[in-house]
C-alpha cells in the first residue's frame, strides 16, 4: 500500500501516513514513510492542494512533523488582502480542524498560525453547535479538548483504532493490524510491569516508608507514554525505576523530612558517597542506598556495554534535584512566596524532567557523542523545554491539592501573589505559557542537534504524557478515574478483534 500510493495522488499517500501514525503502528514503517513524505515534498505540482485548505493543512503538519521545512506562508492562499482567514471557510469544518491541528506546529513568531488558531477554534465550536456528521464531530470535540501534536501518542492509538472502525472509508486490513500490534505490544508491556513489580517489593519501600506514595503503575504508564515501542523495553523499565525512586524522595522532601534531615540527605546526594549513610536517620539510609545502587547498577550496564563511565552525569541530575527541593522545601518552612520567575527557574528542575531525561537519553542512544554529553550537562534547550511543560501541565493539574497537603506555592499562586489576578486568569496565563513553549519546542526539535531523533521524540512524549496525566486534575498522585481508566485500556485489557 506505502509503495504503490507514492505514484498515485498525493493527498491518498498523506492521508495513509497519518492514518499509521494515529493508528499506533507507524514505527514498523518508518522508511516507508519517509519516502513517501520525501516524493510529496519534492512534487513539482501543488496544484492539488493549493485551493483545498484540508490538503493543505495536512500537507503542513506532517512534513513539518517530519522536520521538513515547510512556510507559514502555504496558507496565504485562504487569507484576504487585509491577512484575515476567508469567510467561506467558516463551513468547512474538516478543513477547519486539520488547520487547527497544523497550526500546533508553529514556532515563535508564525503570526499567520496563530490567527489560524484563533480562527479555526472559535469556528470549529461555532460548527459543534450545528448538525455536522457525527463521527466528524467526535474528531472536533477531541481536538478542542488537547491538539493532536500534545497528545499521548500510546493513549491517543488506542482511542483512534476505535473511531478509526466506525469510518465508512476504514481499510479492514490496517484495522486488524493496528488491533494485533496493540494486543502485542500490550503483552510486551505486561511483562515489563511484571519485572518491576518484583523489582518494587524488593526495595521495601512499602513496609519501611509508609509515607511515601505507591504509584508503580502510574510511574510506569509514564514510560509508556514515553517510549512505548516493544524495542525499548530496558528504557521503560529503567526509566520506571527512576520515576519511582523520584515519587518516594519527593515525598521525602514534601511531607515528611525535617529541614536538618533534608540538608543532610542532599550531601549525601551531592557527595556520592556510600560513608555518607551513617549520618542519615534510619528511613533516609533505605532511600539514600536504594538510589546509590540502582543508578549505579545503570551506570555500570552502560559501562559494560559502551566503555563509557557516564557516573558523573546521572549523580548531578540527581544532586540537582535534590537541591531543587530542599529550597522549596526552605521557602515552605520560611512562608516565602517567590516570584514567578524565580519560582519557575527552580521548579524546572524540582518536577523532575531533567533527572528522566538525562538517563532515558543513555537508555536509547549507541553511540553516546561528546557533544550530547556536553548538551546534557547544561540541560540543552529540549531537556528545558520539556521541564517547563511538564511543570506548568503539573501545576495546573495539581497545586490546590498539593497547597493542601502542605507545599510551596506553585506557579498559579505565585502568578496571582505577584499580579493581584484572579485563579481563573492565572490559570489562563499558564496555560498561554504551555503553548508559548511548546513552539520553542517545535524550533529547537527539528534545528542542528546533538542528539537522535529518538531521544529527541522521548523528550516531546513527555511533555504530551504530562499534558495527559494533568489534564482532568493529578492524574499521578490521586488514583483517580480517568488514571485507573487509562490503565486499563492500555496495559490490562486487549482490545477484542472480532
Amino acid at each position: 500500500m506505502l509503495k504503490k500510493v507514492v505514484d498515485m495522488d498525493p493527498l491518498d499517500g498523506l492521508e495513509l501516513v497519518d492514518d499509521l501514525q494515529r493508528l499506533g503502528v507507524f514505527y514498523h514503517f518508518k522508511e516507508e514513510i519517509e519516502n513517501v513524505l520525501e516524493s510529496i515534498y519534492n512534487y513539482s505540482d501543488d496544484k492539488w492542494s493549493k485551493e483545498d485548505l484540508y490538503a493543505t493543512a495536512t500537507k503542513f503538519r506532517l512534513l513539518r512533523q517530519h522536520g521538513y521545512n515547510v512556510p507559514q506562508e502555504i496558507f496565504n492562499n485562504f487569507q484576504d488582502e487585509k491577512g484575515n482567514f476567508m469567510a467561506c471557510l467558516c463551513d468547512d469544518t474538516k478543513g477547519l480542524l486539520c488547520l487547527y491541528e497544523a497550526s500546533y506546529l508553529s514556532i515563535e513568531g508564525e503570526s499567520i498560525l496563530d490567527e489560524a488558531r484563533n480562527f479555526t477554534t472559535k469556528n470549529l465550536k461555532e460548527n459543534l453547535k450545528k448538525d455536522i456528521d457525527q463521527n466528524l464531530a467526535m474528531l472536533v470535540s477531541h481536538a478542542l479538548e488537547l491538539p493532536l501534536h500534545w497528545r499521548m501518542i500510546r493513549l491517543e492509538a488506542r482511542w483512534f483504532i476505535d473511531v478509526y472502525g466506525r469510518r465508512s472509508n476504514m481499510n479492514s486490513i490496517l484495522l486488524e493490524l493496528a488491533k494485533l500490534d496493540f494486543n502485542m505490544v500490550q503483552a510486551t508491556h505486561q511483562e515489563d510491569v511484571k519485572q518491576m513489580s518484583r523489582w518494587w517489593r524488593s526495595t521495601g519501600f512499602g513496609e519501611n516508608l509508609s509515607f511515601a506514595r505507591d504509584r508503580l503503575m502510574e510511574n510506569f504508564l509514564w514510560t509508556v507514554g514515553v517510549i512505548f515501542e516493544p524495542q525499548f523495553g530496558y528504557c521503560r523499565r529503567m526509566s520506571t525505576k527512576i520515576n519511582s525512586l523520584i515519587t518516594t524522595i519527593d515525598d521525602v522532601y514534601d511531607v515528611y523530612g525535617t529541614l536538618e534531615e533534608l540538608e543532610l540527605f542532599t550531601n549525601a546526594v551531592e557527595r556520592w558517597d556510600v560513608s555518607a549513610i551513617e549520618q542519615l536517620p534510619d528511613y533516609m539510609k533505605i532511600c539514600f542506598l536504594t538510589l546509590f545502587n540502582s543508578i549505579n547498577e545503570m551506570a555500570y550496564d552502560v559501562l559494560k556495554g559502551q566503555g563509557l563511565n557516564i557516573i558523573s552525569y546521572l549523580k548531578k541530575a540527581w544532586a540537582d534535584i535534590c537541591k531543587s527541593y530542599l529550597l522549596e522545601a526552605k521557602w515552605y518552612y520560611n512562608r516565602y512566596t517567590p516570584t514567578l520567575k524565580e519560582y519557575m527557574s527552580n521548579a524546572w528542575i524540582s518536577i523532575s524532567a531533567p533527572v528522566i531525561l538525562v538517563h532515558s537519553y543513555f537508555f536509547v542512544t549507541k553511540p553516546i557523542t561528546k557533544q550530547a554529553l556536553e548538551g546534557l550537562e547544561r540541560y540543552h534547550n529540549i531537556i528545558r523545554w520539556s521541564s517547563l511543560i511538564l511543570r506548568l501541565s503539573d501545576d495546573l493539574g495539581t497545586s490546590s491539592d498539593e497547597l493542601k497537603r502542605g507545599d510551596v506555592p506553585k506557579s498559579i499562586q505565585c502568578y496571582m501573589h505577584e499580579t493581584g489576578a484572579s485563579e481563573k486568569e492565572a490559570r489562563e496565563h499558564i496555560k498561554y505559557l504551555i503553548g508559548e513553549t511548546w513552539k520553542k519546542m517545535n524550533e529547537d526539535g527539528v534545528s542542528d542537534s546533538p542528539f537522535t531523533q529518538t531521544f529527541i521524540g522521548i523528550a516531546m512524549n513527555l511533555a504530551r504524557t504530562a499534558q495527559c496525566m494533568y489534564q482532568y486534575g493529578d492524574g499521578h498522585a490521586s488514583q483517580g478515574r480517568d488514571t485507573i481508566d487509562r490503565v486499563l485500556s492500555l496495559l490490562i485489557k486487549p482490545i477484542p478483534l472480532m
